[in-house]
């Protein structure tokens, strides 16, 4: 347990405790443990209550310093609510999010479950990209890359492309019949978990409520950019995505294409216009 000696506050404690992951411009991300303490009297150790040590993620929305402390803090707190919400209602309509495992407005912390698994960027063709090679002249670098660019990650999990994307396409589906919005839809917010083979939706930091098809079909246009972008010949691959999602929504599907062609339209006269 955390000590009560301490005049720091138990998630500051967490977070010091904790590994940095990566950070952004808006929240930076840790990996921390949480311990969990049996109740049960099946789990005692001469009387001892014994405790094991799950992994969390830690999404840590700190301070901006650029504005007004109140403005700052009154964001904050309504950003990592507004994140735990939809996390919520997406369990609650059978979504595969992440747990949530403690949030804390005040401090600006959001503690979900620990996915151990890869993102379906990593998996795809194009997506396993090699963020530093500044010496392409030694030979070993330049084989390990050819071997990396031959190697098939999606094979360790034991299922094809195809029900991967059939797998993205259902729980997209599932959340917008819950009327949520991810705001954020690429390849990299999705995992494929290592135990169960199952696909996690992740990172609703621009998530929010709503009814609107325009939304919807919003959502499904940010993914296909960003399998236009990330992954070579990828036509395929997002039909296979909206072919899933199509067969989920049934009746809602037809209002929904037809925007998500009004969106493209306007995508692509943005690009001509530049």
């Amino acid at each position: 347990m955390l000590s009560s000696s301490s005049s720091k506050p138990p998630t500051q404690q967490l977070l010091q405790s904790a590994d940095l992951i990566s950070q952004g411009a808006e929240a930076a991300i840790y990996k921390a443990y949480l311990r969990q303490v049996s109740t049960s009297g099946l789990s005692t150790d001469h009387g001892a209550v014994l405790e094991a040590l799950e992994p969390v993620l830690l999404k840590y929305r700190f301070h901006k310093h650029y504005r007004h402390p109140s403005l700052d803090a009154s964001l904050t707190r309504q950003r990592i609510a507004g994140e735990a919400r939809a996390l919520m209602r997406c369990m609650r309509s059978g979504v595969a999010v992440p747990g949530i495992r403690m949030v804390d407005v005040n401090e600006g912390v959001l503690g979900i479950e620990w996915i151990d698994g890869k993102s379906v960027r990593q998996l795809l063709p194009g997506g396993a990209e090699l963020e530093d090679i500044s010496e392409l002249d030694e030979p070993d670098k330049m084989d390990e890359i050819h071997e990396n660019d031959a190697a098939d990650p999606i094979a360790d999990y034991g299922i094809s492309q195809d029900a991967l994307m059939d797998m993205i396409g259902v729980e997209i589906a599932k959340m917008h019949l819950a009327d949520i919005i991810h705001g954020d839809l690429t390849t990299s917010n999705m995992m494929l978990r290592k135990q169960t083979n199952d696909l996690v939706l992740i990172d609703f930091g621009l998530a929010y409520h709503s009814t609107l098809v325009e939304d919807k079909a919003v959502d499904l246009y940010v993914l296909e950019r960003a399998f236009a972008s990330t992954h070579p010949d990828s036509e395929p691959l997002f039909a296979g995505v909206l072919n899933a999602y199509e067969k989920r929504m049934r009746k809602h599907w037809l209002p929904i294409k037809k925007r998500l062609d009004d969106v493209r339209l306007r995508g692509r006269k943005r690009s001509m216009v530049g």
